[in-house]
């Protein structure tokens, strides 16, 4: 048993308000400490409550339940589950330490279905292919009404300027130019030529929030698709997969979608029927193609909201409001810079905490992050989680710099330079990694992610 230096005078006091329990068995007095059936008696405005909570949930850092049981063990005091509970809840360790074991955040919420074929069309990169010819880089284009895709190599490195020419080339000069584009946070989108070039065409972008990939659901689902199909047609050839990706791109555009319930071939060029020259038979095949993607369009809704309620059956609705302070999980391994020193599975689970500025829709919040985080500000409501105590006083750690959506090491020392195919490069050494992991990268791109070292 554990032993509680105890004053007389208030648990007296305390017993005097509380004649019933002096009749009851199983209370003594031991050594000037209070007992009832061997177990120190706490009173509830005793000031050694939260000290004898701090050493039994801090042995572990365990549940409600397992640090109840311990408190029972060595304590006895009214409204003792009441106490543990709120004590557990607001633990600083385990909010950011632990997973919360419930449904995720943030009911589903699709985008509009695109009125036309090639009016909203989403986009994505698949990297890391072997270098054939020069490319190695996959620019995936979908159109979200008709799902018809387009898939054209690039190099590397790519740039918003080659980027847009790759994409005005192959895409522009066919379908024309879209009313709204999907995609992800990749630098070539948020750059300010790229946002500048459609702000001059009148096109919207539509970006996703910062660790949430699933916004852009439809070109993450085709380069699955894509990278089956060369992986299967190229086999134990895999740097064949230049030559055998339009091959790709045709099974691709040719099979049957569920949710189109046909091709999406078929929804860009419909079917041509020889020997109707007639201008009626003309006019009639047009009209029977607008009712065609009017049905089209119905069926995209239909198989929508089937997913949607697909979807929602395993989340639920958390709201938030602005003022409230939340944790927030980068769903990537954090760096020395966030003060943390643990690495891989020991490293917390949650950062922060931030207050929420603003509400964005309905499943997104914009965050006061840290001064100079390089990092969009605004995050799906599934990597927030609600933070339990008082507000900090202090301002919140900073944010690590972040690549392409990943958390980037932070650097120790550099070990050489080079020149690269007229780039500069530095041989950079990580905190917390031995020397064989140093990695070469690009002197401009590591003057921008770190600009104080």
């Amino acid at each position: 048993m554990m032993s509680c230096k105890l004053k007389w005078l208030p648990i007296q006091r305390w017993m005097c308000r509380k004649p019933k329990l002096q009749q009851e068995e199983g209370w003594s007095w031991v050594d000037g400490h209070l007992l009832h059936q061997g177990r120190v008696f706490l009173p509830p405005s005793s000031p050694m409550i939260p000290l004898a909570l701090d050493h039994v949930h801090g042995m572990g850092h365990e549940g409600i339940q397992k640090t109840l049981h311990r408190f029972r063990a060595d304590f006895t005091t009214p409204g003792d589950r009441g106490l543990v509970t709120d004590y557990v809840r607001s633990c600083r360790v385990c909010q950011q330490n632990k997973s919360e074991c419930l449904k995720p955040g943030g009911l589903l919420q699709p985008l509009e279905v695109p009125s036309a074929v090639w009016t909203g069309i989403a986009m994505d990169f698949v990297e890391a292919l072997p270098c054939v010819h020069g490319k190695l880089v996959i620019l995936t284009v979908v159109d979200r009404f008709s799902k018809f895709a387009h898939f054209i190599p690039l190099g590397h490195p790519y740039t918003a300027t080659s980027v847009a020419r790759a994409f005005f080339g192959e895409i522009v000069r066919l379908h024309g130019i879209p009313a709204s584009i999907v995609s992800d946070r990749d630098p070539v989108f948020t750059s300010s030529f790229w946002r500048e070039l459609f702000k001059l065409t009148g096109t919207m972008l539509n970006m996703s929030s910062s660790f949430h990939p699933q916004t852009d659901g439809q070109s993450e689902v085709t380069n699955k698709i894509i990278a089956m199909y060369l992986r299967c047609l190229t086999g134990d050839r895999p740097r064949q997969w230049l030559q055998y990706l339009p091959w790709a791109e045709y099974c691709y555009n040719t099979s049957y979608q569920s949710s189109l319930q046909t091709s999406p071939f078929q929804v860009v060029y419909g079917t041509y029927a020889p020997g109707k020259a007639k201008l009626q038979a003309v006019e009639q095949q047009l009209k029977d193609r607008d009712e065609f993607l009017i049905d089209i369009r119905s069926r995209l809704e239909q198989a929508q909201q089937h997913m949607k309620a697909q979807v929602d059956g395993s989340r639920r609705e958390l709201f938030f409001q602005p003022g409230d302070w939340v944790w927030l999980r980068l769903l990537h391994r954090p760096t020395a810079s966030m003060g943390v020193q643990q690495r891989g599975k020991l490293s917390p689970r949650y950062f922060g905490p931030y207050q929420i500025l603003e509400r964005i829709g309905d499943v997104a919040y914009c965050l006061q992050l840290p001064v100079g985080a390089k990092l969009h500000d605004v995050f799906h409501v599934g990597l927030l989680n609600q933070y339990r105590g008082d507000p900090p006083s202090a301002p919140p750690l900073p944010l690590p710099p972040v690549k392409h959506g990943q958390v980037c090491p932070e650097p120790q020392a550099v070990l050489k330079s080079r020149m690269a195919r007229a780039i500069h490069e530095l041989l950079v050494q990580w905190i917390a990694q031995p020397t064989a992991n140093a990695s070469w990268i690009n002197l401009s791109e590591f003057i921008c992610l770190y600009p104080n070292f």
